[in-house]
């Protein structure tokens, strides 16, 4: 059995794409997963599967599709892949809130990107940097006013979802349980 973090794009936002994380839990459980764990309600989740990534997040995203009316991005990563994407984050600092670093994960590497548009609306006082897995943003006043956190994926031109360093700590914790309880290193 391999370790999965699943992210889940655009649920539970503004009253739409409602998915309750008890039903999430369930529909990862009637696919055949284990030792599935949720956190807070913005579709993130933890698990053990024997199943090909590419095949369940189709297969999860087709069920959300049947029983809930709406289609998700599903994102399926390795526990390795998620916990380096964490670890390679250049502004987790000391001297940096956790509240304003947010981490893009990337469906595919970026190939044509808009790098011109991208420092064109990136605000004073924020960085940004880009890998092949990953887009990291530090935005010291707030995602919410952030022209460049609402354009990223149009400037990379690839499907990504984001989530706030706090959130990306916590779905670690969760990973963790599983690496100990099953020894299994990320």
């Amino acid at each position: 059995m391999k370790t999965f973090v699943a992210l889940l794009r655009g649920i539970n936002v503004g009253g739409k794409n409602i998915l309750p994380m008890n039903e999430f839990r369930a529909l990862l459980t009637s696919l055949g997963c284990e030792d599935v764990a949720t956190y807070i309600q913005s579709g993130n989740a933890v698990f053990r599967s024997k199943s090909d990534a590419a095949e369940l997040s189709e297969s999860l995203a087709a069920r959300i599709n049947s029983k809930f009316g709406f289609r998700p991005a599903v994102m399926l990563l390795p526990a390795a892949d998620f916990v380096a994407i964490a670890d390679a984050n250049p502004f987790e600092s000391d001297e940096v809130d956790a509240k304003f670093l947010h981490i893009w994960f990337l469906r595919e590497p970026a190939k044509n990107v808009n790098r011109s548009r991208l420092q064109e609306i990136a605000a004073l006082g924020e960085e940004f940097e880009l890998t092949k897995s990953a887009f990291y943003l530090c935005a010291p006043n707030g995602i919410g006013r952030s022209k460049l956190a609402a354009d990223v994926e149009k400037c990379l031109g690839v499907q990504a979802t984001a989530r706030n360093c706090r959130t990306v700590g916590k779905i670690g914790e969760l990973l963790e349980v599983l690496v100990i309880k099953y020894n299994d290193p990320c």
